[in-house]
This record gives C-alpha cells, sequence and structure tokens, in this order.
C-alpha cells in the first residue's frame, strides 16, 4: 500500500477546552487580556487614522447585572475582520499589524479572547471601524464553538466587549475586585483607563511615567519617586531603600533592599515583571539573582518574549542578557549605596549580614564589596573576619561543633576567638576571605595539630590515663594547656565522625544507594583511626592530685574526673564515651563516698 498524505483533525471542542480552561493559571486574567486589546486597537486607529482621537479604554463594573464591561475609541472591526481575527483562534490582528511596522503593540498570539469563554456565559462585541464608521456589528457567542454576525444600532467609532458572568465568577464584576486588577494590571499602561460602575465613574489608572522613564528628574526626585513605586509593590517588608536599573536598552525598572533582617535560608525576593506596560507576573523573583534574598523590584522589558498565557516570559539568551543586566544594576547600585549614604549601608549590613555571607560567595564583585564590612559569627560574638584574623595571629580558628566545646574555653583563654562554622555561610566566607586577603584557616579537629589549639604535647603519656579515660574510639594524650581549670580537652576529629555516620546502618536507611556508594567511596580514603582525641591537661590540680593519690582516694578522683568528663562530652553524641546520666550517677557516688 503505497503512502498517503492526510490532513490533522481538529477537536474543536476538546481544543477550546484545553486553551480556555487550561491556557491560563487563573480566570482573573480576561481582565487583563480585554484591556490588552482595547490598548492595541486604539495604537493601530493612532497608526492608520491622520487624526486619530485621544485613546480612551473605559472598564465598567456592573455587579448587581453580573456584567463586565470593557469599551474603546480604536480601530474597530469590520464583518471581515471580526471573521478572520476574532473568530480565528491563533490569528491576531495585532500579530499581523507589527509584521507591518506599527509599534507599541502588546498582543502577538491571537489567544487573548479565549479567556472571556472562561467565564462568561455569554460574551457580546459591539464594533464600529474606522474604515467604515457608519456600519456597526455585534458579535455574539457563548461558548466560543458557534457564534452569530449581525448588523447592530450605530455607536461610535470602536469596540464595546460585554461579559455576562458565569455565577462563579461574578465577583469580576466587584467594583472593588475589578479595581485592584485593573490597578495591578495596568499601572505601567502608557494609556489611562478608566474605571467605572454602574453609577458613574470612580478612578483613573496608567498613562503614569515610572522614574527609570524619565531621565529629566532630578536625583532626588527619582528616589522620592522610586521609594513610592516600591512601596506600592512591596507587600511584605517596608522598603530600605532603591536602587535604580537605567541605562540599559534591554531593561529598566526599580531595585530595592528590604527593611526586614533576613536569613541564609530565607527567599524574600519579590519582583513584579512588566513588558509592554501590561503585567506579565508579581513573581519573577528568578530575574534576580539567587543570592538577592532581600531584594524586590519592579521590571520592565520589552525585550523579553511572554509565553502564550502572557503569564511568564521565554528562558531564551534575551532572558540571560536581561538577568545579567539586572544583576550588573544591582551590584552597581550596592556600590553607589556603600559611598553616597553610609548611614543607609550600615543598616543594610546589620539587617542582611548573614545572608551577605552566602551571597558574597555567588559573585566575586559582591565578595569584594562586601568582605571587610561583614562580621563572622564568633565565640566572642560577631567580629569582622580581619579582627578574628588579627587576634588570632595569622590564622581564623573554625568550630563546626553544634554547641561551644571545651576548645572554645582554651582559645578563649588565651583571647582568641572561635568562628561558629555551622552558622549560614560562616566557615565558605572565612575560606575564601583568608585566601583573597591572606592567613590561614585551620578547622578544629580536621588535622592533628595540637599547637593551634595551644597544646604543648607531653613526651609520653602516663598508661594510667589511657587506661582511666580511654576507649576504643578514643585516643588519649597528655598535654598542658590553659585554663588550667580544664581537665580535659575532648577535639572531635570531624573526618572520622563523618565516616562513621555514613558507614552506619541509619545512614543506610536514610541515604539512597547510589549516593551512599558515591559517600562509601570517599570515606573509603579516610585512613581509620580514632574518632576523637582527649588530651588531659597535666597542669589542672585535680589532674595532678589524682596522679598522685593512692588506693581509694585515686579511684574516687577518677571517677569524680570521668563524671566530668562526661558532662564535657555529653552533646557530641559518641556512644563509647560517658554519657550525661551516667557522669552524674559518677559524680552523685563519687561525693557521697567523700562525705562518708
Amino acid at each position: 500500500m503505497d503512502a498517503s498524505i492526510h490532513r490533522t483533525q481538529v477537536d474543536l471542542s476538546g481544543l477550546m477546552r484545553v486553551l480556555g480552561q487550561h491556557l491560563y493559571s487563573t480566570p482573573n486574567v480576561v481582565v487583563r487580556e480585554l484591556i490588552q486589546n482595547a490598548h492595541d486597537s486604539c495604537v493601530r486607529r493612532a497608526a492608520a487614522d491622520p487624526e486619530p482621537p485621544t485613546p480612551l479604554i473605559r472598564v465598567t463594573a456592573d455587579h448587581e447585572g453580573g456584567r463586565l464591561h470593557v469599551e474603546d475609541n480604536g480601530a474597530g472591526l469590520t464583518a471581515e475582520e471580526i471573521e478572520r481575527y476574532l473568530a480565528v483562534i491563533g490569528r491576531g490582528q495585532t500579530g499581523e499589524s507589527r509584521e507591518e511596522g506599527v509599534e507599541g503593540l502588546i498582543g502577538l498570539f491571537g489567544l487573548g479572547f479565549l479567556s472571556a469563554y472562561v467565564v462568561a456565559e455569554a460574551t457580546e462585541v459591539w464594533t464600529a471601524s474606522h474604515r467604515t464608521p457608519d456600519e456597526c456589528w455585534r458579535f455574539t457567542s457563548r461558548s466560543g464553538q458557534t457564534f452569530t454576525i449581525e448588523p447592530g444600532a450605530a455607536r461610535p467609532v470602536g469596540t464595546r466587549v460585554t461579559l455576562t458572568l458565569k455565577p462563579g465568577h461574578r465577583d469580576l464584576a466587584r467594583p472593588s475586585v475589578l479595581s485592584a486588577l485593573v490597578r495591578r494590571f495596568c499601572c505601567l499602561l502608557p494609556i489611562e483607563v478608566e474605571l467605572t460602575h454602574a453609577r458613574g465613574e470612580d478612578a483613573r489608572v496608567g498613562a503614569s511615567t515610572p522614574p527609570w522613564r524619565a531621565p529629566e528628574l532630578s536625583p532626588l526626585r527619582r528616589r522620592a519617586l522610586s521609594l513610592e513605586f516600591a512601596r506600592r509593590f512591596e507587600a511584605g517588608f517596608e522598603p530600605l531603600c532603591t536602587l535604580p536599573i537605567e541605562g540599559d536598552e534591554l531593561v529598566g525598572g526599580t531595585l530595592w533592599i528590604q527593611d526586614g533582617s533576613s536569613y541564609g535560608n530565607a527567599d524574600n525576593r519579590r519582583v513584579s515583571l512588566f513588558v509592554r506596560g501590561m503585567l506579565i507576573t508579581d513573581d519573577a523573583r528568578w530575574l534576580l539573582p539567587d543570592w538577592a534574598t532581600f531584594m524586590g523590584a519592579v521590571i520592565e522589558s520589552d525585550a523579553l518574549a511572554p509565553t502564550a498565557s502572557r503569564e511568564d516570559v521565554q528562558r531564551d539568551a534575551v532572558f540571560d542578557r536581561v538577568r545579567a543586566a539586572i544583576a550588573r544594576a544591582l551590584l552597581r547600585g550596592l556600590g553607589e549605596l556603600s559611598s553616597r549614604e553610609p548611614a543607609t549601608w550600615r543598616r543594610v549590613l546589620r539587617r542582611h549580614n548573614e545572608a551577605l555571607l552566602g551571597a558574597s560567595l555567588c559573585d566575586p564583585r559582591l565578595f569584594e564589596l562586601v568582605a571587610d564590612q561583614l562580621t563572622v559569627p564568633t565565640s566572642m560574638g560577631d567580629l569582622h573576619a580581619q579582627v578574628v584574623l588579627r587576634r588570632a595571629g595569622g590564622t581564623i580558628h573554625v568550630s563546626q561543633a553544634q554547641r561551644s566545646g571545651v576548645e572554645a574555653l582554651m582559645f578563649r583563654a588565651r583571647a582568641i576567638p572561635v568562628v561558629r562554622g555551622t552558622r549560614y555561610g560562616a566557615l565558605a566566607f572565612c575560606r575564601e576571605f583568608t585566601r583573597a586577603r591572606g592567613g590561614g584557616l585551620h578547622i578544629i579537629g580536621e588535622r592533628e595539630d595540637p599547637a593551634l589549639l595551644g597544646l604543648d604535647l607531653a613526651p609520653e603519656t602516663d598508661p594510667r590515663l589511657e587506661r582511666w579515660f580511654g576507649t576504643p574510639s578514643t585516643r588519649v594524650l597528655a598535654a598542658r594547656f590553659e585554663p588550667e581549670s580544664l581537665p580535659f580537652a575532648p577535639i572531635v576529629d570531624r573526618a572520622q565522625e563523618l565516616k562513621r555516620r555514613i558507614e552506619s546502618d541509619r545512614a543506610d536507611a536514610a541515604i539512597g544507594a547510589a549516593t551512599l556508594a558515591l559517600a562509601r567511596r570517599f570515606t573509603a580514603g579516610i585512613e581509620q583511626r580514632a574518632t576523637q582525641r582527649l588530651y588531659v591537661n597535666l597542669r589542672c590540680p585535680a589532674v595532678a592530685a589524682v596522679l598522685d593519690a593512692e588506693g581509694d582516694r585515686q579511684a574516687l578522683g577518677v571517677q569524680l574526673l570521668r563524671a566530668v568528663l562526661g558532662m564535657l562530652t555529653a552533646h557530641d553524641d559518641l556512644a563509647e564515651l560517658p554519657t550525661l546520666d551516667g557522669a552524674l550517677r559518677d559524680l552523685s557516688g563519687a561525693m557521697t563516698a567523700l562525705m562518708g
């Protein structure tokens, strides 16, 4: 049998259902789509009519009648144009006008009118074309699958769309709801939109010039207007200050820093994106750098290509260029803010220090701007990294213990701050800081280096100390260190701890087989050794007294020291060391024996 060519068939009912009901995330976009059509009609008339009137778009809410009206004095439609554009899915007059060189148009795909069928049980269009102003036509449809066209009563040039809303969508005709939607979608529209209700005019929206479109403004006035825009669009926080996006042919807008403390794992980015004056989405956070979690923005870019639903934009080469331009504007704005408004810049650093610790690692330009001004959390409070480096004699010491351990006491006795490496971004920031500024980095427990801990190792360790305090996972070493009141310095070997945890049965259940195999390949390269090194302080009077004692007195002293050791190591979750409960029992028993 020879191959033959067949024409693909279209199930119109199914197609209308999919496009009408599932193209848009919310039926509220019908307001945007109808206003967009009205706007483009006005633009087409201005391009074709030698003496066009002042553009008019009027949106009327009739909640009692359950109707929504959108009217314009644009180009209008002839009967032929109704059949060619309004009644054909995917063919838009705006798209063809754009190909002919008409500028300032919004629409593209010819799908927006489908949104009317989602919310309306009846759709009516009265229209008169500027080409044939004496002819008026009435278009009606209930489902979009069938329609009627008939002569209508005389009317001015332009178009009036009336939706008789379904019961579930009648709130769209409520004045307060409609007003909020129009203000949200159309605040940057170059043509003013009149908002009315059945009893008369209510308000006007649009036709305003945002600060990034007004180069003639003074810097002071520009900042005031930018802050006004930021407050209008930022619902979660008070804007602390604004940063301009200007001088780029692809994108303009206003960035702002939120005046609320942020944390490393929070993402409070709030971005409203406008394309050709119409809101595309108010959650375009992906246009900001991933690290800018404490920022908001109003962004306008006519270069971005919207998706068919106009609720997002295409991720193409232009998108990447726009995103890069915004990142450059943000970094440039932060730099100017630090020099122009030092008081505001100090507030920014105080509010967002933790988030900036991690953010600075994402972009070398940001790191250079903030590295010397951020603080890191230490055992002696929040300090600048350069201060930590100086106090520690050129080496930053970092602890990865979940709680302050005895190493913090040892370093405090020498007036050396220890960075809390478990806090967000602290360890990675310190590593990058020492690489960029010079200095050493010592992660406590990562490698054997007693000198960095201030330990003076004894030539040999008394075997009794090993017998009294050693376990299969604990290596006991005699040393001298400060403070003298501290009998032990238990230092967890973090690499060995990781090996032990990953290879435990609990890890088998928690980690997927492939991930666990990769992890085991890494830990297999770690030499098996003790999980903890326990340094016994020969300078401690209590240790010296126990070593010098004999018989029962020595046994009681050991019991008391083991109790102290248990309390020092209880938080490390090392099963072979004394537990806190056991330590308290040892302490109680030894004290009872001493008291007779």
